[in-house]
């Protein structure tokens, strides 16, 4: 597998993980709707960029351009996030709801 697909399929998982991370953040510590959106969105950024500082040793050597390492799978990245993060809090609601 080329390294720019293996850095494309971690970030996807980094946006699931992200997605329920903000989830379980957002239903437990933050009781407004507008604050749990904006925590949401700034704790999915934090995990981003942190991701982007921990993968640039692993393929500074693979990939020839670096600007590469931060913009590969940025949209898929922040669209499993928001589809994981409205799936799971949508899930934890409904069963500390019932």
């Amino acid at each position: 597998m080329k390294p720019v697909v293996k850095l494309y399929w971690t970030r996807v998982v980094m946006g699931i993980i992200a997605g329920v991370i903000t989830a379980i953040i957002a239903t437990f510590f933050d009781p407004t709707t507008l604050t749990t959106l904006i925590n949401s969105i700034t704790i999915a950024l934090l995990v981003y960029f942190v991701s982007y500082y921990i993968l640039k040793p692993m393929f500074k050597d693979k990939i020839e351009k670096q600007s590469k390492i931060l913009s590969t799978g940025i949209g898929i990245y922040f669209f499993a996030w928001l589809a994981f993060f409205v799936l799971f809090y949508t899930i934890i609601q409904a069963v500390t709801m019932a």
